[in-house]
């Protein structure tokens, strides 16, 4: 996807002029906000925002972390890629990113080949075909969303309640990091008591019916799982 209109927060001038620069010269139209003061004037416009790089720690009325809370409670913005940058390292750290609704975790000092890469990534058209009844097509497998049926090189697989959710949580955005807790929150209800080692274990069966597609499904030490980039 080019010139996609992108908007960086980050209150570093020097980090916020690279990024700048390396977006542009991949054609991207690229706004600049230095703390979520600036960010909001930008995301009142009517002119939308195809994707937000931000700092969690910034200067002002609210953290990073806090905004991309703000912008997944607004109907414009709930489902706009989010990439968070941060010097922030550990594990809680990204979990606590990912579960505000970021989609991607980049820590400080970064190479700005990774962050147009992983830009890339959360721009991308995803060449899954989406049929009139909701059918994900990756070639060696399909997911009918509606019908609750997967298809893995045409033979027809039997999966629970529960690998079903699990599987088409992360069909449907592929490249995107879930955390066990994401999981855990989508799966409430079914009367089972579900913890994080659960959900390794719904993962675990679900790679072994799955078979030749298996490798499809990514593990993210530490954090969680994603559904592998289809392009």
């Amino acid at each position: 996807m080019k010139n996609a209109t992108i908007l960086v927060i980050e209150d570093e001038q020097d980090i916020r002029d690279l990024i700048s620069f390396q977006l542009k010269s991949e054609g991207h139209n690229v706004l600049i906000a230095e703390s979520v003061d600036k960010a909001i004037t930008y995301v009142e416009r009517p002119e939308k925002i195809d994707l937000f790089i931000i700092d969690w720690m910034l200067p002002g009325v609210m953290s990073g972390l806090e905004f991309t809370k703000k912008l997944r409670g607004q109907k414009n913005y709930k489902d706009t890629p989010i990439v968070m940058i941060t010097a922030l390292t550990q594990p809680e750290n990204i979990v606590a990113a990912l579960d505000a609704g970021a989609d991607d975790y980049i820590t400080k000092p970064f190479d700005l080949k990774v962050l147009e890469a992983r830009v890339r990534v959360q721009l991308r058209e995803l060449k899954v075909e989406k049929t009139d009844d909701d059918t994900l097509d990756f070639g060696l497998m399909k997911i009918e969303v509606a019908k609750c049926r997967v298809m893995v090189e045409k033979d027809e697989i039997n999966l629970t309640s529960t690998e079903f959710k699990i599987l088409s949580m992360l069909a449907q955005k592929p490249g995107h990091v879930f955390t066990r807790e994401q999981f855990i929150n989508n799966i409430q209800g079914e009367n089972i008591f579900v913890t994080g080692r659960t959900i390794d274990t719904h993962i675990a069966g679900l790679r072994k019916k799955i078979g030749p597609a298996a490798n499809m499904i990514e593990t993210i030490r530490g954090i969680g799982y994603r559904f592998k980039d289809v392009l």
